[in-house]
C-alpha cells in the first residue's frame, strides 16, 4: 500500500455575496501531493494548477498566504480535468494523508460541485499527520501548525511553505519520521455517512473504541437509538451497568461511566453532529479509565445539575417578574 499526502490550496468569494458561496464556499485552486511507498520513501510527485470557474478574483487573503495570482492560474486545467489526472496518479492500493481533517472535506465539496464520481459511498480512514505528530510527541490533544513540526523534528527547509506542493512535501517528511506503531491511529472521514445499520463504523485502537453513526433526521431520534447509547464492554461485549447515567453538560456532548467486572469503569462519550445534507449522526467513543478519573466525571456531573437548577431558577423568577 502506499501513501498519498495530500495537499490543497483554495480561494473563495471576496465579496461573501455570492449564492454559490454557500455550495462551495472554497474553490481548490492547486492540488500538491507526495507519493510515499510502503517503506514510507518518497517514490512520486504531483503538482497542478487548477483553472477557476467560480471564483475569478483572488481573495486577498488567499494572495498574501500562497503568492499566486490569477493570471498564473489561467494556466491550469478545470477541476474536473485535475481530478482526473490525480486520481489515476494515485493508483489502486492507497491511504490518504493530510495535516488536518480539512483538505479531504474541500476535496470532496469540490468534487460534489462538479457531479464527478465520489472518493467513496461511506466512512474511509485517512491520516491526519498533524493528529498523529501530537500522539508520537505531544499530548494527543494539541494540534501544532506543520512549520512547528518541521522545527521540532529539525526538518531542513528547503523549500517555502504555503503551497499545496511544497505542505504535502513537509507533511511526507513529518510522516516518514514518525513510529509504525503510531500510525494505526488513523481517522475516519465522515463526508458521506454510513448509509445503514450495518454499514456503521465499529474500530477498536489501542485503549479506546469508536462509533459512528449512520445519519438521523435529528437528535431526539439519535438518542432514542439504541446503539448510540447502549453501553457494552467493547472488549468482552458484555452489557454493561451505567455508575454514572448519561448527562450533557451542553447539549451537544454526552457523557456517562459504566463497570466492567473484567475490565473496570468504562468511559462513554457520544458527541452529536451534523453532516453535510443536514443530518445528525454520532461519535461515540467509549474508554477505560481510573477510579480518580470517575470521580471527576461525577462532580461534572454534579455541576451540570447544578447549573440546570439555577437556569431554572432565573427563567422561573424571570416570568414572575
Amino acid at each position: 500500500m502506499n501513501y498519498i499526502i495530500l495537499d490543497l490550496e483554495w480561494n473563495q468569494s471576496s465579496t461573501g455575496e455570492e449564492e454559490v458561496s454557500k455550495i462551495l464556499p472554497f474553490e481548490i485552486i492547486e492540488i500538491g501531493a507526495i507519493k510515499l511507498n510502503s517503506s514510507r520513501k518518497m517514490i512520486d510527485e504531483f503538482s497542478e494548477l487548477v483553472k477557476p470557474q467560480v471564483y475569478h478574483e483572488m481573495h486577498r487573503i488567499t494572495s498574501k498566504l500562497i503568492h499566486l495570482q490569477m493570471n498564473q492560474l489561467q494556466q491550469g486545467s478545470f477541476f474536473p480535468e485535475v481530478m482526473k489526472q490525480f486520481q489515476d496518479w494515485c493508483g489502486d492500493d492507497y491511504i490518504f494523508c493530510t495535516w488536518g481533517p480539512l483538505d479531504l472535506v474541500e476535496l470532496q465539496r469540490n468534487i460534489r460541485y462538479y457531479g464527478l464520481e465520489p472518493l467513496a459511498d461511506g466512512p474511509f480512514r485517512y491520516l491526519d499527520v498533524q493528529k498523529l505528530f501530537s500522539i508520537a510527541y505531544e499530548d494527543r490533544k494539541s494540534r501544532r501548525t506543520l512549520e512547528y513540526a518541521i522545527d521540532f523534528l529539525n526538518i531542513e527547509k528547503d523549500i517555502p511553505f504555503h503551497r499545496a506542493f511544497s505542505d504535502a512535501y513537509y507533511t511526507a517528511k513529518v510522516l516518514a519520521r514518525l513510529e509504525e506503531r503510531v500510525l494505526s491511529n488513523y481517522s475516519y472521514d465522515v463526508f458521506h455517512l454510513p448509509k445503514d445499520k450495518e454499514s456503521e463504523v465499529h474500530v477498536i485502537f489501542d485503549d479506546y473504541a469508536k462509533y459512528i453513526s449512520r445519519g438521523f433526521t435529528d437528535k431526539t431520534e439519535a438518542i432514542a437509538d439504541k446503539t448510540v447509547m447502549g453501553t457494552k464492554c467493547y472488549l468482552c461485549h458484555k452489557g454493561l451497568r451505567k455508575k454514572i447515567r448519561w448527562f450533557t453538560p451542553n447539549g451537544k456532548h454526552y457523557y456517562s461511566v459504566s463497570y466492567c467486572d473484567k475490565h473496570g469503569f468504562m468511559k462513554s462519550k457520544v458527541r452529536i453532529r451534523k453532516s453535510e445534507d443536514d443530518m445528525i449522526y454520532v461519535v461515540k467513543t467509549d474508554k477505560f479509565i481510573t477510579e480518580e478519573e470517575v470521580s471527576d466525571i461525577r462532580n461534572r456531573q454534579e455541576k451540570s445539575k447544578q447549573q440546570r437548577k439555577e437556569k431554572r431558577a432565573l427563567k422561573k423568577n424571570s416570568n414572575k417578574d
